[in-house]
């Protein structure tokens, strides 16, 4: 199907949203709106409010589809308030993943540092997996190929440090260096590839009980991190990489992730929680949770959404992993 929509003027895309139902008192501030965000963003935000309907094929299956058409009642100033909280959110969760991932770089760099400074180049330090040849066109191992990614990496920086390391020492570079060259995704990489013992002693400064976890839990912090970085629509996102639970007893903090009324599939809460476990480990932490919590807690008071679209039941800002912060002795209550 080739796509076919032409393009609207600002007064057009607004007489097509009133045409479909969507209530628009101020004309002024809905075209403000449309040129600050655009039509196709804040769709992104009207979405929860159009009208669902079924349809069934050939086979007598029911299939519910989203129909183009708005709720009664349904107004654009809803959407920007949902706009609006996840700016905050988005904002709030990338200042939560700067702490923890300069503090995961500088613990993964201690611990390798202390086998060697150039311990990421010796597969001593990994598990056979991570550089085991592969099969196909490219045989490679994974290792090799992490490596070949650092150069490019190093080749293609313009960073200060990267030009002194050439000039003086061939461009070769300690892993406490390294770590601030890689993106997190390379870093998680890295970390996957490590022998059971260093990553468990990696995780274990986290209060992560298993490299396992820790593992799925980079994943996610990168995967929010990205759609954040980016400026995506975050708060109601249905989660690709959603972190692994821990059982009640491996993480008592995390308990209600996985007892009660915990969804089977959660949306981005359970990542917020993560992080915020994650943070107690963080000595700058001071209010990230607290400020999250209050966040979370004034969630717009919009008709038919509410958030539990983000997989959160509002009891569940009364857990303690909201209200605990760090001072010098351990994490204590507010």
């Amino acid at each position: 199907m080739s796509y076919a929509k032409p393009w609207l003027s600002i007064d057009e895309q607004i007489a097509l949203l009133r045409e479909r139902g969507l209530s628009i008192e101020d004309h002024d501030r809905a075209a403000a709106a449309l040129r600050e965000s655009g039509y196709y963003r804040l769709s992104g935000y009207l979405h929860p409010f159009r009208v669902s309907g079924t349809e069934i094929d050939e086979s007598g299956r029911h299939t519910t589809v989203v129909l183009e058409q708005y709720r009664p009642g349904a107004d654009l100033d809803a959407a920007c308030e949902l706009l609006t909280f996840d700016r905050s959110l988005r904002l709030l969760v990338l200042e939560a993943v700067e702490r923890f991932e300069v503090a995961f770089r500088t613990c993964l760099a201690h611990v390798l540092g202390a086998v060697s400074p150039f311990a990421h180049e010796d597969p001593a330090i990994f598990n056979t997996a991570f550089c085991a040849p592969r099969n196909g066109d490219d045989p490679r191992s994974e290792h090799a190929r992490w490596l070949d990614r650092l150069e490019d990496r190093k080749t293609r920086s313009d960073e200060s440090f990267v030009a002194h390391f050439r000039e003086h020492y061939d461009g070769r570079m300690p892993i406490w260096v390294i770590v601030e060259l890689l993106e997190l995704g390379q870093v998680s990489r890295l970390y996957g590839g490590l022998r059971n013992d260093l990553a468990t002693e990696v995780a274990a400064s986290f209060a992560v009980p298993t490299k396992q976890l820790m593992r799925s839990w980079l994943a996610s912090v990168n995967y929010v991190r990205n759609v954040a970085a980016h400026h995506s629509r975050l708060f109601n996102r249905k989660l690709v990489a959603a972190p692994k639970r821990a059982s009640a007893e491996q993480v008592p903090a995390l308990a209600h992730l996985v007892v009660g009324r915990a969804p089977k599939r959660f949306g981005v809460y359970e990542v917020l929680a993560v992080l915020a476990y994650l943070l107690d480990s963080v000595p700058s932490n001071v209010d990230w949770k607290v400020r999250t919590a209050e966040l979370l807690s004034a969630f717009p008071a919009v008709d038919g959404i509410d958030v539990g679209s983000m997989g959160l039941v509002p009891a569940w800002l009364d857990e303690p992993i909201w209200s605990r912060r760090l001072r010098e002795d351990g994490p204590v209550s507010p």
